[in-house]
């Protein structure tokens, strides 16, 4: 219930959380908020949100939350220190970029309780979201999605209702790998183009016209010309860390992901060189000071 006098709670006010605040705001949809970083609940206030004393106030005053933590890990270990200020009858909306099979199993746990669970990630930078243009992808029955239509909708103008719990995040893993590869070719043609000395802002143009244009062009190109990548819109190390996810899950199925492998490199070094708190917009420095190999004429 989101009326007047039923707040929606939001724990995790990171870039993606943050955001979130602003869409349940702009919707005039009343927030009561929390993180752990005091720094942070700072930005709840120039929302116009309240702020909770600690997670467990957040689901003891709300019907629905809505968890923005960094991972499914500290998800789940939220969950389980939580649970016993977790009414029967809540709604809970996760949308982390986690595990499929942890968010399912943390699924079953809150039915257990009564709890119905909705795993909801988006495709977009904090800023597509902010902007209302980020894609939702849910995992969840119909009449919970119905439930949460108010905040689903505030959050999100573009939803798919995927499957049961878990097909959201599945879903987001493979979106992020085929964006993540964009971001990285898009930085690799741009450090190859300055090699062979043509105008970037101009390359860019052309690449829009060209069956190789995609929305990373447009995204990133321009960070990635002029070196702007602070502050963030989303990290390197966290899309690092979903490629992690990615990487397990593809071993799971028995299969190899090489593209994805040779992007993990790619981040991991960037974040040995200090780059993991900055915009993902960044690894195309770390693909300038790729060691270059001997190419073949064959």
């Amino acid at each position: 219930m989101t009326g007047a006098t039923h707040p929606v709670g939001v724990i995790g006010i990171g870039l993606v959380g943050l955001a979130l605040v602003e869409r349940l705001r702009a919707a005039r949809i009343k927030v009561l908020g929390y993180d752990i970083d005091p720094v942070r609940c700072e930005g709840l206030r120039a929302a116009s949100a309240v702020v909770a004393t600690d997670a467990a106030a957040v689901f003891a005053a709300c019907d629905n939350v809505v968890l923005a933590l960094p991972d499914g890990g500290r998800t789940a270990a939220l969950v389980r220190e939580a649970l016993p200020q977790i009414r029967p009858g809540s709604l809970l909306v996760d949308c982390v970029t986690s595990d499929p099979d942890q968010t399912v199993a943390l699924a079953v746990r809150l039915a257990a309780r009564g709890v119905r669970l909705v795993d909801a990630p988006l495709s977009g930078s904090s800023q597509h979201i902010r902007d209302g243009t980020a894609v939702m992808m849910i995992g969840g029955d119909r009449d919970t999605c119905d439930a949460l239509e108010p905040v689903l909708a505030a959050i999100a103008s573009r939803r798919f209702l995927l499957g049961p719990p878990g097909s959201g995040a599945r879903a987001k893993l493979a979106t992020n790998l085929l964006l993540g590869l964009n971001r990285a070719a898009l930085a690799e043609a741009l450090v190859f183009a300055q090699t062979l000395g043509l105008d970037l802002p101009m390359f860019l143009d052309l690449v829009r016209a060209t069956p190789a244009y995609s929305r990373a062009v447009d995204a990133k190109g321009a960070q990635m010309i002029d070196g702007e990548f602070a502050p963030p819109q989303s990290r390197i190390r966290q899309h690092r860390k979903d490629l992690g996810l990615m990487l397990e899950a593809a071993h799971r199925g028995g299969k190899a992901l090489p593209l994805t492998s040779l992007h993990a490199a790619l981040l991991d070094a960037a974040i040995a060189d200090g780059a993991g708190d900055l915009d993902n917009a960044a690894i195309i420095d770390t693909i300038r000071h790729w060691p270059p190999q001997k190419g073949s004429t064959k």
